[in-house]
C-alpha cells in the first residue's frame, strides 16, 4: 500500500496555491473525498484547508488515527463536527476571509448553505477547475502507479479468455473478472466526478447488449440488472459469433486505467470486423496528432472526420445516442480533465493521461477500442498493452 510522499503533496499544494493567488482567492477548503486524497494523501473523512500562502490544515473527522498514519503533512488534527471549522481555522490563524474557495461542482447545497452561515463575512468562490487543471498533468510518482494499473489490466484481460464460454451470463462473466481484479489488489471503486454519475467496474456486453444505451456519459451501456443502475452486465447469454466487449477500468492505490477489448467466440461480421480496423486506424492517427500544444477539439473533429470517411460515421461513439467525446482525461477518477470534445479549448501538455476510445456502436454490438495513454514529445504513449484486434475464441 503506497503513502504519497511529502514532496508530492507539497508540489501539488504548491500548483494550486499559485492558482488561488492569480484568482484572488484566500484560501480552498478541500472535502471531495478525490480532491482530499490528492492534496492530502488519505482517504479518511475530513477538511483540508489550503490557503493561498501557508502551511494546509487538515481538519479530520473520522478516522483521525488514520489520517496521522497516512498523510504526509504536517498539520493534521481532530474535527469533532463540521459545524467547528471557523473556529479551528482562528485557532491556526487563518482569519478575516474575504473569499473561500469551494469545489462547487461537487458539493452539496446543504453542506455550502451551512458554510455560508460559518464564514459569513467570506465570499464562496469556485475553484472545481482550478484544481482539475492541477490534476490534469501527472508527476512521474502518479505515472508511476498508474503503469502498475495497467499492469493490474494485463492480468485481467489475459484471464479473459479462460472464462468467456458460449451460454453464460455477462453477470456471470463479470463476476469471474471482477474476482480476478480484486484478487490482483483492485480497490473496487471506481471514482467519478458529477453527482449523477457512477459506475461498477465498467461494462461487460455481449452482442445486442452493446446497442443498448445507458444514463452514463458514455459510448456504451448495456441492460444491466436492474432500472434502479440501468448499465453494464446483465443477464444476457454470451453467444457464437458477436463481440464480447470488455470495457474496465483497473485501479491500483487510488489510481485508475481505463480500457476496453473485443473477444469473439467463432467469427464476427465482416461489417463489424472493418468498423473495428477504422477505430483501431483512428486511434493510431490521434496518436500522432496528440502533441503538445495540440487543441483538444481539434484532435476530436479530426476523429470525427476519419470516422465518416470509414463509412461507419454515423455509428462512431454511440448508435441512437452518441456521446460527443472520444476521450478524456483519467487518474483518481474516470472523467478527468483533458477531454478530446468539441468546445474543448485546451492544449494538449506532455504527461497529461488521457483513456483514447475510439468505438462504433451497431444494434448488433461493439467494436472499437479503448487504451490509456500519456502525452509524450511525440504524440501518446499507451500504457495499457495488450493485443487490440479482435480476439477470437474456440
Amino acid at each position: 500500500m503506497r503513502l504519497t510522499p511529502a514532496g508530492e503533496l507539497a508540489r501539488r499544494i504548491s500548483a494550486l496555491q499559485k492558482l488561488l493567488q492569480q484568482k484572488g482567492v484566500d484560501g480552498a477548503l478541500i472535502m471531495d473525498p478525490a480532491d482530499l486524497f490528492y492534496f492530502a494523501g488519505t482517504g479518511q473523512r475530513g477538511h483540508l484547508f489550503i490557503p493561498a500562502g501557508g502551511r494546509p490544515l487538515l481538519m479530520v473527522k473520522k478516522s483521525f488515527i488514520r489520517a496521522r498514519d497516512e498523510s504526509a503533512l504536517e498539520d493534521i488534527v481532530p474535527l469533532a463536527n463540521v459545524k467547528y471549522l471557523d473556529k479551528m481555522l482562528n485557532e491556526y490563524g487563518y482569519q478575516n476571509l474575504t473569499t473561500l474557495g469551494l469545489e462547487l461542482d461537487v458539493l452539496p447545497a446543504a453542506l455550502y448553505l451551512l458554510l455560508q452561515r460559518l464564514f459569513p463575512g467570506a465570499q464562496p468562490v469556485d475553484i472545481s477547475s482550478l484544481i482539475r487543471t492541477v490534476r490534469m498533468v501527472k508527476s512521474t510518482y502518479e505515472l508511476e502507479v498508474i503503469r502498475d494499473a495497467a499492469q493490474l489490466n494485463y492480468i485481467m484481460y489475459s484471464k479473459a479468455r479462460e472464462y468467456i464460454k458460449e451460454g453464460i451470463s455477462e453477470l456471470e462473466l463479470a463476476g469471474q473478472l471482477e474476482m480476478v481484479y480484486r484478487l490482483a489488489g483492485h480497490s473496487g471503486t471506481v471514482r467519478m466526478r458529477g453527482f449523477d454519475q457512477e459506475v461498477y467496474y465498467g461494462h461487460i456486453l455481449s452482442g445486442s447488449s452493446g446497442g443498448i444505451p445507458s444514463c452514463m456519459e458514455s459510448a456504451t451501456g448495456g441492460m444491466g440488472v436492474s432500472v434502479s443502475f440501468p448499465q453494464g452486465a446483465g443477464f444476457k447469454k454470451i453467444a457464437r459469433n458477436e463481440p464480447v466487449v470488455i470495457d474496465y477500468a483497473g485501479v491500483i492505490d487510488g489510481y485508475m486505467v481505463d480500457q476496453t477489448r473485443v473477444y469473439c467466440i467463432g467469427q464476427l461480421p465482416d461489417k463489424l470486423v472493418r468498423a473495428h480496423e477504422a477505430a483501431l486506424r483512428i486511434q493510431e492517427a490521434v496518436k500522432q496528432l496528440a502533441v503538445p500544444g495540440a487543441l483538444c477539439e481539434d484532435i476530436y473533429r479530426q476523429a470525427v472526420h476519419l470516422a465518416a470517411a470509414s463509412g461507419f460515421g454515423e455509428h462512431f461513439m454511440g448508435y441512437s445516442e452518441p456521446v460527443p467525446f472520444i476521450g478524456h482525461g483519467i487518474g483518481i477518477e474516470l472523467n478527468e480533465w483533458p477531454v478530446l470534445a468539441p468546445g474543448f479549448k485546451t492544449p494538449l501538455e506532455k504527461d497529461m493521461v488521457i483513456a483514447l476510445e475510439p468505438k462504433f456502436i451497431f444494434p448488433e454490438g461493439v467494436v472499437g477500442v479503448e487504451n490509456t495513454c500519456v502525452v509524450g514529445e511525440k504524440g501518446l504513449e499507451t500504457l495499457t498493452l495488450f493485443d487490440e484486434n479482435i480476439i477470437y475464441l474456440k
